[in-house]
């Protein structure tokens, strides 16, 4: 961490206060710029639909009225595609700019937002299971699974949400630099909560049963433990 993650006051940049006493942090990360503008926006097939009907301008027009007409007719959709993608570069680098992932031991922290910030506390007895989808730069989309009655507004998450999860949202790490390395400290981190959240309820003889390990698979691909009761709490941001 450098100076610039600190605001005025000393608290870290996309947190909503100072870090409780014996909370660590695990890891902090944004979502890689080339994954939001492909993946979240689509930047290939705004490209694929702009040249495609260029295309087909320019044969029509090149039929009737030969190079100088096709030129004519496919120019202004080729500039009007790539303004298209000069807007979406831009709304991929404030994307990128201002989220801020955090991971400590007993919560994930997502900070999100461009116009209308937020910072939502996700506690990690509240996440049922975290996945992951790796991608071939080695970037990785996180989704975070919460219990039943647990919601939090899609659009206030978009882009940082699974798609197509729009009657349960799921709160996802968009993208995320060496997805890999953290899920590899997220699994643990979920397991270790749950534990102690069994232990915490389970009383006389039924605290064996309840101390049996959470349910945890391989880092390097997901990681996913089962969460007690906790507290969904989503706060303005700083």
């Amino acid at each position: 961490m450098s100076d610039s993650d600190f605001l005025p006051e000393g608290t870290l940049r996309g947190l909503p206060g100072p870090l409780p006493p014996g909370e660590r942090i695990l890891w902090r990360g944004a979502p890689s710029l080339s994954g939001v503008l492909l993946r979240a926006f689509h930047a290939r097939l705004v490209m694929v639909w702009f040249a495609g009907t260029a295309t087909v301008l320019a044969i029509g027009a090149a039929a009737s009225g030969g190079p100088a007409r096709a030129l004519a007719v496919a120019g202004p959709t080729l500039l009007i595609g790539l303004a298209a993608l000069g807007l979406l570069s831009f709304l991929a680098w404030l994307v990128h700019r201002t989220t801020v992932y955090t991971l400590t031991d007993r919560r994930m922290v997502l900070h999100v937002g461009i116009a209308l910030p937020i910072t939502l506390n996700l506690p990690l007895t509240r996440i049922e299971s975290a996945d992951l989808r790796l991608f071939s730069d080695g970037t990785g989309d996180i989704p975070l699974r919460l219990p039943p009655g647990e919601r939090v507004a899609y659009l206030h998450l978009w882009p940082h949400a699974r798609p197509w999860r729009v009657s349960r949202p799921e709160p996802m790490l968009r993208s995320v630099p060496e997805a890999r390395s953290v899920v590899a400290l997220l699994a643990p981190a979920l397991a270790a909560q749950a534990e102690g959240s069994a232990e915490g309820i389970a009383e006389g003889p039924a605290k064996d049963l309840a101390k049996g390990p959470a349910r945890a698979v391989e880092p390097a691909v997901t990681g996913r433990a089962s969460a007690a009761p906790g507290h969904l709490a989503t706060a303005g941001a700083r």
